[in-house]
């Protein structure tokens, strides 16, 4: 075994020398290159696969847990800025059993798990206490869970129950997020954190609830806060005018081409909210009435100026000279009905948003709009975004020359640009063929020479295997000699396979010379 590992040794050796000095630097480098791959995929193989074992972890949390790690010697790795420890894939429910042993993570023993260690000798005041942050621990992993959230803290303000209701201070809260780097949260996000919390505590109404940012951004705030309403009555505007914005634009575009024309929208938004109630009451004549009800008087006599014993006189002295005046009568009818009357009430409530005003200004470009009327635009931008005049709506439409410099420059930019990288695409074409044209000069070249070498060891070979067999046949007839000549015989023969195996190497190494001196000897045999 020893014997032919060195033969083969010996082999690759002599093979080795033959190459010429670029063979043997690709050899080398490709030699380097493998044992390289392999090293690497044995130690991608060997190492573990890593998977969590605990994240978002406090830096005591994370100490305590590696020195654990470190003392049971079972392979860790820290990622998420020092906050979450991964373990070998197989070993992490073992290592988190083991931990929870050791009562690690300590910090992470918070939300319901505080109510745990109550007894009957706990306070009302550590009771309350430990239910606030009971609820305040669990509260801030809800929030996390949302998506862009990386923490959440919560602070809850419960004020004790009083006896009468009319004397109960509402109860409060806040909430501080801190969200990934380059995210926000959006309207939509916040009023989900705000339910989330009003919903999970009794008697919490969502109005009291404050949420801010890491920045000290206040996102919501009880009542609404100047800022946050500020902040979402721009947001509308903005919203409002933008999409009027772009549907004025994309017609204009298809009117009078694009990059002719620009367009400005302002508008004006009524945030007031307002209720009117109205009561309308009607009655229908085909309906009978209810109840209906009538009287008649009528009444015949003397005058009612007829005075018995005459008139009495400034002295007092009866005057019995007044006469009687004519009869009198009347006649008095009275009638009423009781109607059904229907009543209507109306209701009507106004959402905050709706348009108070809007000013629409547009400029068509005088060099690429001259057979295009102003006026046909103006009716056309007027209906198309719904302009009423009886609210104040106004539409300016004019033709001014447009600054092209700014588009110009860009232009050229993007040419050179575009010539510039055409430049460098053929550049890589035209290196890459004459790379691919080299490599096949190199290996017709290769395959040329040791195609020669091939011919020469063969013809060399031919010579040496002829000459071996006139040795052989000299042998075989040396076989009947006495025993002196064929000790001597086979001494010469010992010295001949020397010979031979220095004449193969010389043949593998250098076959061009070995062929040339062989045919200079046959040249030169008499």
């Amino acid at each position: 075994m020893k014997q032919q590992l060195g033969r083969t040794l010996a082999r690759y050796q002599r093979t080795f020398a033959t190459f010429t000095t670029g063979q043997k630097a690709m050899a080398v480098l490709g030699t380097a290159a493998l044992l390289l791959a392999g090293f690497m995929v044995f130690k991608w193989a060997a190492t573990p696969s890593m998977a969590p074992l605990y994240s978002n972890l406090s830096s005591a949390d994370a100490s305590a847990v590696i020195d654990q790690l470190e003392t049971s010697g079972v392979p860790y790795e820290l990622g998420g800025g020092g906050g979450t420890v991964m373990v070998p894939r197989d070993l992490v429910y073992s290592t988190r059993i083991d931990l929870s042993g050791e009562g690690l993570p300590t910090s992470s023993d918070d939300g319901y798990s505080l109510l745990d260690s109550q007894g009957l000798s706990t306070s009302q005041f550590q009771e309350q206490t430990d239910f606030k942050r009971a609820m305040e621990g669990e509260l801030s992993r809800t929030i996390e869970a949302i998506d862009d959230v990386e923490t959440a803290v919560v602070h809850l303000a419960l004020p004790p129950q009083q006896v009468f209701a009319d004397e109960q201070d509402p109860a409060t809260a806040s909430v501080l997020v801190a969200t990934r780097p380059g995210t926000t949260l959006g309207a939509d996000q916040v009023q989900a954190v705000v339910h989330l919390v009003a919903s999970s505590i009794d008697g919490l109404d969502p109005t009291k609830v404050t949420v801010a940012d890491s920045t000290g951004l206040v996102l919501s705030a009880p009542d609404g806060s100047a800022a946050a309403a500020s902040s979402t009555r721009t947001q509308q505007t903005e919203a409002m005018q933008d999409q009027l914005h772009g549907q004025l634009q994309s017609m204009l575009d298809r009117v009078v081409g694009v990059g002719n024309s620009t367009v400005q929208v302002t508008t004006d938004l009524d945030f007031d909210q307002s209720v009117v109630e109205t009561t309308d009451f009607s009655v229908d004549d085909d309906t009978p009435p209810l109840s209906a009800s009538s009287s008649s008087e009528t009444y015949t006599g003397p005058d009612a100026t007829t005075q018995v014993g005459g008139v009495v006189g400034p002295d007092g002295q009866m005057d019995t000279t007044a006469s009687g005046g004519d009869a009198s009568s009347y006649v008095k009818e009275q009638s009423a009905e009781d109607n059904a009357v229907d009543s209507t009430v109306e209701r009507r409530e106004t959402s905050p948003g709706s348009i108070r005003s809007m000013h629409v200004s547009v400029v068509l470009d005088t060099a690429t709009t001259k057979q295009i009327s102003p006026t046909d635009i103006q009716d056309l931008v007027a209906a198309g975004v719904g302009i009423n005049r009886k609210r104040g709506d106004t539409v300016q439409v004019t033709s001014l020359p447009f600054d092209r410099t700014a588009e110009l420059a860009a232009a050229e930019e993007l040419k050179a640009a575009a010539a510039a990288n055409t430049k460098a695409e053929q550049t890589t074409l035209y290196r890459n063929i004459g790379l691919g044209v080299l490599v096949v000069l190199m290996l017709l070249l290769a395959w040329i020479t040791g195609r020669k070498r091939a011919k020469a060891r063969d013809k060399a070979t031919t010579y040496v295997v002829e000459q071996l067999r006139q040795e052989s046949s000299a042998r075989t007839s040396a076989l009947e000699m006495p025993p002196a000549a064929l000790a001597l015989e086979q001494a010469e023969h010992d010295q001949t396979l020397e010979l031979r195996e220095e004449l193969n190497s010389l043949v593998e190494r250098q076959p061009e010379d070995v062929a040339a001196l062989l045919r200079g000897w046959l040249v030169e045999r008499p």
